[in-house]
């Protein structure tokens, strides 16, 4: 049987009578408007569903399909309140859209007013609702235990305020869940008696914005038996005029005056101590002008030890927890701040009269400096106090070469006359990266050098804003984005660049250990879209012998297709030439160095011969060269002086052998001859007689029963 959206339903929960009218109940289930059975009979149609759950729960709506015609409404309300909330409407009715009611009910309404009427198909489920997030006081701090139903909120206030109202709150279950009351305020109250003192703190009212007119505050602090107070002083600031903070070394306005506002002009920076257990404070305002306040913090310590030093805006450590004599201190300041003034490291001494050698130091936010971190803070000048007027502040941010600097601006709320800048450098003059004046969201800065000059700049005649305005710049040193990514090395090998940093064009050349090989491309290259022009390549472990490559004027001779170990190679010279080396190649392992060739490559060079003498000149001859000696193949010319005719061959050559000699013998230049009246030669010849070195010349004639002989 198909399973409809009308058995599902059937199947959850009762169907009324009217079944364009129904009210459920259960945790989840369909709904289809209109229903199919309906549709059918009625031309217009207005259908309403109501869905409640438990209470502390809401109803999820998913739309599953949606097939509206022109003119239909749909509509979602919660009405689980005093006064409904329209969710959604069909105006953004789609697939898929999921509808979540604040309450425990939710309604859903259909109409239509055509004959052709639209469909929907809806998919409901309870979920858990919770109370919203409490807001957390000012000066103050929140924790919860959870936001459902029966969940806790716990309240707290920051050292020197006063919690006003409860100090827990309980999430209630309803059709919307409730906290069980309003959140509580901290506030700073005008005086009071503080009994058993250990460490705490006193502000004025309304700090650290300005106090009212016209108080009078008495504040009473009591150290237990055996104990005294130090005090020190994180704020002072009070309106020129008849404005007082008196404190009292005892426990009443009559007490002897361990400070007066009145006669001293500078805070001492070691604080006060008293004499008893009892120190006395009195703020009195005027009906005049106001100003920031006091924040004092107070401490009782015991006999023979030293109070507990501290460090606005700054942490310590300390050798001895107790602070008792010997006990070592040493200071550091918070990201942004500068020790200034007093020691960084202090040393309680003097059993007798237990106290710290040296006065504590005082963190503050300055104006100018030069940062080499790879991370951290900087400050508008006194933050969070206010900065002064007609400053003119620089700061250098410096990072390693090859890397760039993220700027996170977290505050910007300086006046509107006022300027903070950013130059893409490490000076004044580099392009300017941005300029704000006024107030801005947080915001990111990224630079495109390794260096950053940060500039502020307080107009003189500004309004210098109060507490907490100023800017607070977080940096931190991120790889440059104008290069392609650092490349790893490769296992048994090294890598070499061309260029220092990895922008476009540099390559990029690797290389193995002896034994090892290169496999993939051995030189990558950064491409212009910062990715590099193939993958990484390996080194692996050499098999077998490389290629040692041909001999010119030679053939070779190969044991087996591959150069395993084992294997030879034997080189065969050409005719003509003659081996120089060993023509027997063998591939053996040499251990770590990988596999090689017992032999360097031999060589086929040119056969040579012993030269031929020079084999003379004749009489009246002219050879073409008069050197000694000629290498086998080289020629000789010879010709006569005019009036000789040469005789022989004209032309020798030197025939390579062992010896090498001359392909024949020098011809001879002979004198033109005189002949009997009307005689012809009928032949001559030359005859050498190589004992002696004589040429004889020879001619027959034809009439004549003789020949004439020449020597």
């Amino acid at each position: 049987m198909a399973l409809t959206t009308a058995t599902i339903i059937s199947m959850l929960l009762f169907v009324p009578a009217v079944p364009c009218q129904l009210n459920l109940t259960g945790p989840e289930g369909y709904i289809e408007a209109p229903p199919q059975s309906s549709s059918a009979f009625h031309s217009t149609m207005d259908c309403s569903y109501i869905i409640t759950v438990y209470m502390g729960y809401g109803v999820e709506v998913q739309v599953m399909n949606v097939n509206l015609s022109e003119g239909d409404k749909m509509a979602f309300e919660d009405v689980g309140h005093r006064e409904n909330t329209m969710l959604a409407n069909e105006s953004i009715l789609m697939r898929g859209l999921v509808v979540r009611s604040h309450s425990n009910q939710i309604s859903i309404r259909f109409q239509s007013q055509r004959s052709q009427v639209g469909s929907v198909l809806l998919r409901y489920q309870a979920f858990v609702l919770s109370c919203v997030f409490p807001q957390r006081p000012l000066y103050g701090d929140v924790s919860v235990s959870s936001l459902h139903s029966g969940g806790e909120a716990f309240f707290s206030c920051l050292t020197g305020y006063q919690l006003q109202g409860p100090s827990m709150l309980t999430c209630r279950n309803a059709s919307t869940p409730y906290w069980s009351g309003k959140e509580p305020h901290c506030l700073a109250a005008c005086g009071g008696l503080i009994r058993n003192v250990t460490v705490g703190r006193i502000v004025s009212p309304g700090f650290p914005s300005n106090y009212s007119n016209n108080l009078t505050c008495h504040w009473l602090l009591e150290a237990p038996e055996g104990q005294r107070l130090h005090i020190h002083f994180e704020k002072v600031a009070l309106a020129e005029d008849d404005d007082r903070l008196l404190i009292k070394n005892g426990n009443s306005i009559d007490a002897t005056a361990l400070y007066d506002s009145y006669e001293v002009e500078y805070l001492p920076n070691e604080g006060l101590l008293s004499t008893s257990r009892h120190l006395f404070i009195e703020l009195t305002t005027d009906a005049a002008g106001t100003s920031t306040g006091i924040a004092i913090r107070y401490q009782a310590f015991a006999a023979g030890h030293c109070y507990e030093p501290f460090v606005k805006y700054g942490n310590l450590t300390s050798s001895d927890s107790t602070w008792a004599v010997g006990a070592v201190v040493e200071f550091a300041c918070d990201p942004g701040y500068t020790l200034e003034q007093g020691s960084v490291t202090i040393e309680c001494m003097d059993p007798n009269n237990p106290q710290w050698n040296e006065t504590e130091p005082a963190c503050r936010a300055v104006c100018s400096g030069e940062i080499t971190d790879s991370a951290g803070v900087v400050l508008s000048p006194n933050w969070p106090e206010a900065y002064d007027k007609g400053q003119d502040c620089i700061w250098g941010i410096h990072v390693e070469e090859d890397k760039r600097i993220m700027l996170d601006i977290q505050v910007l709320n300086i006046g509107k006359n006022d300027m903070l800048t950013f130059y893409d450098g490490d000076d004044l003059t580099a392009k300017v990266l941005g300029q704000y004046g006024g107030s801005k969201s947080r915001f990111k800065l990224y630079t495109s050098t390794a260096d950053i000059t940060i500039q502020f700049q307080s107009d003189p005649a500004t309004k210098v804003y109060g507490y907490g305005n100023g800017f607070i710049v977080h940096f931190f040193e991120v790889a440059r984005n104008d290069t392609c990514p650092e490349l790893p090395e490769i296992s048994n090998g090294w890598k070499s660049t061309s260029h220092p940093e990895l922008v476009q064009g540099t390559v990029v050349t690797y290389q193995c250990y002896p034994g090892y090989q290169v496999v993939g491309a051995e030189l990558l290259m950064c491409q212009w879209d910062l990715t590099w022009s193939g993958d990484l390549p390996s080194c692996e472990r050499v098999v077998s012998c490389a290629d040692p490559g041909k001999v010119e004027n030679s053939r070779r001779v190969l044991s087996g297709p591959h150069f395993t170990v084992g294997s030879t190679i034997q080189y065969i010279c050409n005719k003509g030439f003659t081996l120089s080396g060993n023509s027997l190649l063998t591939c053996f392992n040499r251990g770590s160095s990988g596999p090689k060739w017992n032999q360097k490559l031999p060589r086929c060079l040119p056969e040579t011969f012993e030269p031929c003498s020079h084999p003379g000149t004749p009489t009246y001859g002219i050879p073409s060269s008069n050197k000694l000696h000629f290498q086998a193949g080289e020629t000789l010319h010879y010709s006569c002086l005019v009036g000789h005719q040469l005789l022989g061959e004209p032309v020798l050559h030197c025939v390579p052998g062992h010896p090498s000699q001359w392909s024949g013998l020098p011809p001879v230049c002979k004198g033109e001859e005189l002949q009997p009246d009307g005689q012809s030669v009928i032949h001559s010849w030359v005859l050498k007689n190589d004992m002696h070195g004589f040429y004889f010349y020879f001619s027959l004639f034809s009439s004549y029963p003789y020949f004439i002989v020449s020597v």
